[in-house]
């Protein structure tokens, strides 16, 4: 597949619950095939990045959002080593009793509290970073 001409559009979304840590997805194929990564991907045409992040977050961990709140727009043009992409990044409030599993393009989703010395996909630690920042 030749490069896309312009920037691909994505949309992420990082799940805090002060009992069980944040929900991260280990990934299924590269890039980044097996390291843990935020809930999300590629904006579909016709739809928000709103709708995007919901729809992924559901595919990949079977959870719905109830609310998001924009933690920013990330668009260095090397945060994906295969193309240029821009992601929009949401803190997502989901019911506190919601059970995630695995599905669409996830090998396994986690609840992690210590982030020490594990390696996060694309850009992930800078929006997690960002996302816990808000919220303090």
């Amino acid at each position: 597949m030749s490069p896309p001409r312009t920037p691909l559009l994505t949309a992420d979304c990082v799940i805090v619950s002060p009992a069980r840590g944040v929900l991260m997805v280990r990934r299924k194929f590269p890039p980044f095939k097996g390291a843990l990564a935020l809930p999300g991907g590629f904006v579909e045409v016709g739809e928000t990045v709103e709708q995007a992040a919901r729809r992924e977050l559901e595919e990949e961990t079977g959870i719905k959002a109830t609310d998001l709140k924009l933690v920013g727009v990330y668009s260095d043009p090397n945060r994906d080593p295969r193309w240029h992409t821009c992601t929009v990044a949401f803190l997502a409030n989901v019911p506190d009793e919601a059970e995630a599993a695995a599905g669409d393009d996830a090998e396994a989703v986690a609840w992690i509290k210590n982030f020490d010395g594990i390696e996060l996909a694309f850009d992930h630690r800078k929006i997690l970073t960002d996302a816990l920042n808000l919220i303090r």
